[in-house]
């Protein structure tokens, strides 16, 4: 991060009480909707809240391990990584997350850049 470019605000949105490992919630940081991913063995990711596809909540789709499958049209994105699986040519937009204690928190960043993807199949 450049020094002309601000720090991202933080916002604590979950606890681990709250989103259990395996578990994927969507959050709202900033006006912006946010997937949040508790994957198995305890890594935190935090996505775009919506298919990159067709705009679907992604919150509502299915998780397998760490592969979630959007409910709108199947698309398969891989949770570790946020990059597609069906198709690959396909990633999602990563937010910067963090864990202080038990508390989750996710930022925006504050680089005037949109904060989502967008792909067409």
């Amino acid at each position: 991060m450049s020094p002309d470019t601000p720090e991202p605000a933080w916002t604590g949105v979950a606890t681990l009480d709250e989103l259990w490992e395996g578990d994927i919630a969507e959050v709202s940081v900033g006006g912006d909707p946010v997937l949040l991913a508790h994957l198995p063995g305890g890594g935190l990711r935090a996505y775009q809240g919506r298919c990159p596809h067709s705009e679907y909540p992604l919150a509502e789709g299915d998780l397998d391990g760490q592969v979630l499958t959007c409910a709108a049209h199947g698309w398969e994105f891989d949770l570790a990584t946020g990059q597609g699986r069906n198709p690959d040519t396909c990633h999602l937009y990563a937010f910067p997350v963090r864990l202080e204690g038990e508390r989750i928190y996710v930022a925006v960043p504050a680089d005037g850049r949109p904060h989502h993807n967008r792909c067409r199949g």
